[in-house]
Formats: structure tokens, sequence, C-alpha cells
């Protein structure tokens, strides 16, 4: 009983998402064929149309799915400890005074080997 209840499900779910790509799809297409309109109500057709896949795919176990990703990110994001202003910008610092060590060193090692491999072909 469940695995039929599952593959019913799972029906529902794939025909909701070509429904909404479906939806997705004929609001780009009516963007493109009503250019006798203005521009605003073409995006505002369009912008209905995804608003309206969006909802028509949050129906489904992948969009509850996303839904509740979504949330839970969100969640994270306000418990995250954010560096203050002073720790930003000690911390751009370094990587600026790295990334500059590191090229001279590169630089360095540049001018070296072409040292050597001048004397070495004898140009």
């Amino acid at each position: 009983m469940a695995t039929q209840e599952k593959r019913t499900s799972s029906l529902l779910d794939t025909a909701l998402l070509w429904l909404a790509v479906a939806v997705l799809v004929a609001s780009i297409v009516g963007y493109y064929y009503f250019t006798a309109h203005t521009d605003l109500v073409r995006v505002l057709g369009m912008l209905g149309g995804a608003v309206v896949a969006v909802l028509i795919a949050l129906q489904t176990a992948i969009g509850k799915n996303a839904w509740a990703y979504i949330q839970g990110s969100r969640t994270e994001l306000r418990r995250m400890v954010w560096p203050t202003r002073r720790e930003t910008v000690q911390t751009t610092l370094m990587v600026v005074v790295v990334v500059l060590i590191l090229a001279i060193f590169i630089w360095a090692l540049d001018v070296l080997l072409a040292w050597a491999v001048q004397l070495l072909t004898g140009r």
C-alpha cells in the first residue's frame, strides 16, 4: 500500500513539476509573442508566470524540501557571528600583504629563471 502511495505521489509531483515548467516556458514565450504591448505589461506577465510556476513547484516534495532548506539557511544566517569591522579590516590587510609578498617572490623567481635561461642558451 505504501509503495502505491509513493508511486502516486511521485507521479503527481512529476506532473506538477512539468506543469510548473510549462507555465514558466509559456510566460517566457508570451513575453516575446506580445511585442505590441508595452514592456511593463510584458515583464509583469512574465514575472506573474514565474511566480505561478514557483507556487506550483512548491506543492511538490522537492519544492517543500527546497523551501525547508531556504528557511534553515535563513535560521543559520541569523545564528552566525559576523566579524567586526576591525577584524574584517585586519584580515583584508593580511591578505593584501601576503599577496604582495607572493607577487614579489614570483617576480624574483621569474627574473632568476629568465637570467638562467639566457645564461644557458647564450642569448
